[in-house]
């Protein structure tokens, strides 16, 4: 990455880029759903995607995707206020949306290949994915490890000079229309179960992939379940060393729970004010002259407050300390899965019956009620709140682990034992 720049580079960058964002992309309405309670990134179909991933291309074109990236790779390779320079003056403007895989392709997926994949591969890759060509899917969760990464079954068997994957992943948001997907697969049953792990580049429509949509609460279907059986892999699929996944993993877990954006110190910068989506939900059911929805709306305030004071600090912590930043980003996961919900809930007594049925499914009452049924998302998705609870005990607080009878023994055995195990004592 190049050095800080100085204020005239700086100013004359953010002139540029001022100029292309008038000339090539449309003006973004004033409130946009995205600003309102419950209104966030909706479902996208494959036709939505096609035009954003042209969208992204023309950023791509024009230097403006992958402004830090490395230049080898099809970035920019500038300074982190480059990038915080185009993301003020962009504010206003219409930039690609490429839903749930678009943000885990460039904030998870990308960086965590970056970190650990061989050059080759981020040479046939990272270019691709910048201009919106490829779009890389979480194939992470296993169905029958749950929270406990590292006990996935599904497994990749070296055969004849190839890799044969067989399994199953679930909770892939919007795997039906990414184009790849970064997949954890166990390479070794004969060792503990944190050593035996490889992480794969697996092609979404390999022969011997089945996608299937889940049906959620909140009435879309952007989470699926894949299903591999004898999909064909090679050594250049492969990210990072064989069986040693788990190293891998952890970089993940670092971008997946926010730690990237705040090492980067691009955090957005919090409103001093009430939330507009707030106001606008009390104003919509009358409610900013009632006492009890006032006293809602300043609990949400308050709490929207701390959530900023917290990111600033932890903006502050990992600069300050960016090899213990994995440990850090706990807190800002933690903070998500409990203060959605708490959310979530207050703004449902503000709506009160508007958040019960509605005429209009783009009112503010039916977007709290949309929030309450996925409020809970970030207290699951990525780490519970109690896993996120348990890292910041040991690994910040230096508290004892947990005691763990599984992390010693060769995981065929663990899963042997598990089968066999009756719950008697004695």
């Amino acid at each position: 990455m190049s050095s800080t720049p100085d204020r005239a580079a700086l100013e004359q960058y953010r002139a540029e880029a001022r100029r292309w964002l008038e000339d090539n992309l449309r003006r973004r309405a004033r409130g946009p759903a995205s600003d309102r309670i419950g209104f966030g990134a909706e479902e996208k179909t494959v036709e939505e995607i096609a035009c954003q991933r042209r969208l992204q291309r023309r950023l791509f074109d024009a230097g403006y995707a992958g402004i830090t990236w490395p230049k080898e790779y099809g970035g920019q390779g500038l300074h982190a206020a480059y990038e915080r320079a185009f993301q003020e003056e962009a504010r206003d403007f219409v930039l690609p949306d490429l839903g749930l895989v678009g943000g885990a392709t460039l904030n998870v997926c990308a960086p965590t290949m970056l970190a650990h994949a061989s050059p080759e591969f981020l040479t046939r890759h990272i270019p691709k994915i910048l201009a919106g060509e490829e779009l890389v899917a979480q194939f992470f969760s296993d169905p029958e490890a749950g929270s406990d990464l590292a006990a996935v079954r599904t497994q990749a068997v070296r055969e004849d000079g190839r890799w044969i994957l067989n399994g199953s992943k679930i909770w892939s948001s919007g795997a039906y229309y990414a184009d790849a997907g970064m997949c954890l697969a166990r390479t070794d049953w004969d060792v503990p179960k944190h050593r035996g792990l490889t992480w794969f580049l697996v092609p979404a429509k390999a022969r011997g992939v089945t996608i299937e949509r889940i049906h959620q609460i909140n009435g879309n279907s952007e989470f699926c379940q894949e299903y591999f059986s004898d999909v064909e892999l090679c050594d250049d699929d492969v990210i990072g060393a064989v069986n040693d996944g788990w190293t891998v993993t952890q970089t993940m877990l670092l971008y997946e729970r926010g730690a990237g954006v705040y090492r980067s110190n691009t955090a957005p910068s919090a409103s001093s004010g009430i939330a507009r989506d707030v106001l606008e939900l009390a104003g919509s059911v009358g409610a900013l002259g009632d006492r009890a929805a006032r006293d809602l709306v300043a609990q949400i305030h308050v709490d929207d407050l701390a959530r900023a004071a917290l990111g600033r600090r932890l903006i502050s912590l990992m600069s300050a300390h960016p090899e213990t930043a994995r440990d850090f980003a706990s807190y800002a996961k933690l903070a998500s899965g409990t203060f959605d919900p708490l959310r979530a809930n207050r703004a449902m007594k503000i709506a009160g019956r508007a958040a019960i049925a509605w005429d209009d499914p783009h009112a503010p009452g039916a977007g709290a009620a949309r929030a309450l049924l996925n409020s809970r998302f970030m207290s699951i998705a990525g780490g519970t709140n109690e896993m996120q609870r348990n890292s910041i005990g040991e690994r910040v607080l230096g508290l004892p682990r947990e005691p763990s009878f599984d992390s010693r023994k060769a995981f065929r055995d663990v899963v042997r034992d598990a089968r066999n195990w009756s719950g008697k004592v004695g």
